[in-house]
């Protein structure tokens, strides 16, 4: 419920533009990307730290979908608002449109998977996935078929089941279609929205409104088939019907994570005075706390339960992979970071009302919703997984697997794309106001209240 109070909110330029105040963190963020990027390429290509050409793909992949996520779980945000007809988030919808709209640059993180293809075939040299040179096997073993059958042959006949699915010419096709949709739909949001400050238009709402239905259905097709894609299938003998929900899951930490730290650092350089208020704030870390830690909680328990009570080794075998040696500590980590802590630490309202408590927790979980990934994209499936007689068997085998959670490349290539992509998004809000000024509902937004 809410209630209507009245209110005089500061519409002004100076509240709702960014102008030049945060140029210095923008430039900031820039230089950090450029230079994160090219330590990754030093680290990554000279064989650094131990660091093979597997691990460097995959350090790739991940930052990529974490940055990715970020964007998703913006436009998620952003649709579902028009499809609910909400007006308390008028006044915070603008900056989440404008985070979802780097997704017209989402095609640009595949440009390092074009280059595995361009690059030729590569081969597995041991069954701890190093590789010779470089190919599309280097970083999903369902391209190397020659390799696969040579080195993990309990795997090769699931594997090549697939097939009509896991080739290359219909990956391409698919992402194809992933990036053009997430491209078109957000940028279409945010010319909409915007359009509408200049001409008031109410049709232009309603427009929003009728699309967001059709949208819902393609983003939840995308971004399943996307998380099948790109990070089931760098273990491709596995496989789970539930894994599209876990990432959508993983987007709405991040994404709303995100948004309710630019808000806050959006008033914290005085803009957005009088706008956002202690009851947005509160209904956006309901949010965080619904998608980000509930919901997370509750598909990533459902998920391994099935698997787990099936005991198929095909299935076991991804799980396996993330309880042996270091691994083991870091599932742990990941329980109670991406739930427990938070859950008890933002289950109060009140919590949710203060700005400095709010700004942690969201810091806290974009931290791990970047973790969240690492786990999943990092591990190896173990080759005797699927052949063992018993699970101490392998246990005790890799006992000293290691995480490389520390490994220096994890933190220039997140410096990297996370700069790079934080610098996008400060020159894309420099370059729009800062609220949607003529939404028919903004008064709803502006008196909102919680009851």
């Amino acid at each position: 419920m809410s209630s209507i109070h009245v209110a005089k909110p500061d519409l002004s330029e100076a509240n709702v533009r960014l102008g030049s105040a945060a140029m210095g963190v923008q430039q900031g963020a820039g230089l950090v990307g450029i230079i994160g990027l090219v330590a990754s390429a030093v680290i990554g290509f000279g064989g650094m730290f131990g660091t093979t050409p597997t691990f460097l793909m995959k350090s790739w992949t991940q930052n990529y979908m974490f940055v990715l996520a970020i964007s998703l779980g913006a436009l998620f945000f952003v649709f579902i608002q028009h499809l609910t007809r909400a007006g308390w988030s008028t006044t915070v919808r603008r900056p989440a449109e404008l985070i979802a709209a780097n997704l017209k640059w989402a095609w640009v993180g595949l440009i390092p998977f074009a280059a595995l293809w361009l690059s030729g075939g590569g081969h597995v040299e041991g069954g701890d996935g190093a590789h010779s040179h470089w190919g599309p096997g280097v970083l999903f073993p369902w391209a190397d078929l020659e390799a696969l059958k040579a080195h993990h042959p309990a795997e090769y006949d699931i594997v090549a089941a697939k097939s009509a699915y896991l080739n290359s010419t219909f990956f391409w096709i698919r992402a194809i279609i992933y990036v053009t949709f997430w491209g078109v739909v957000s940028t279409w949001f945010l010319r909409t929205s915007i359009a509408q400050d200049a001409t008031g238009d109410i049709r232009l709402t309603e427009k929003m409104q009728k699309w967001s239905g059709p949208v819902a259905i393609g983003f939840g097709l995308t971004v399943t088939f996307a998380a099948f894609d790109w990070i089931m299938s760098l273990s491709p003998a596995w496989f789970s019907t539930m894994f599209g929900v876990y990432f959508f899951c993983g987007c709405c930490t991040c994404g709303f994570s995100v948004l309710i730290i630019s808000v806050l650092r959006l008033q914290s350089v005085g803009r957005l005075k009088q706008v956002v208020n202690r009851e947005h704030y509160q209904d956006m870390g309901k949010l965080l706390f619904a998608f980000g830690m509930i919901f997370w909680a509750y598909i990533g328990f459902s998920q391994y339960m099935l698997i787990w009570y099936a005991n198929i080794p095909e299935e076991t075998g991804w799980f396996l992979g993330r309880q042996i040696g270091g691994w083991g500590t870091l599932s742990f980590v990941l329980l109670f970071g991406h739930f427990v802590v938070p859950f008890v630490a933002l289950i109060s309202k009140w919590t949710k009302r203060l700005s400095w408590y709010l700004l942690a927790a969201a810091i806290w979980m974009l931290f791990f919703g970047w973790f969240d990934l690492y786990w999943l994209i990092m591990p190896e499936v173990p080759a005797d997984a699927m052949t063992a007689k018993t699970y101490m068997e392998v246990v005790e085998a890799h006992a000293d697997a290691s995480t490389h959670i520390f490994n220096p490349l994890n933190y220039t290539m997140l410096a990297g794309v996370g700069g790079i992509y934080l610098w996008m998004t400060i020159r894309r809000m420099r370059a729009s106001t800062l609220l949607a000024l003529r939404d028919p509902r903004l008064h709803e937004g502006l008196a909102f209240e919680n009851q």
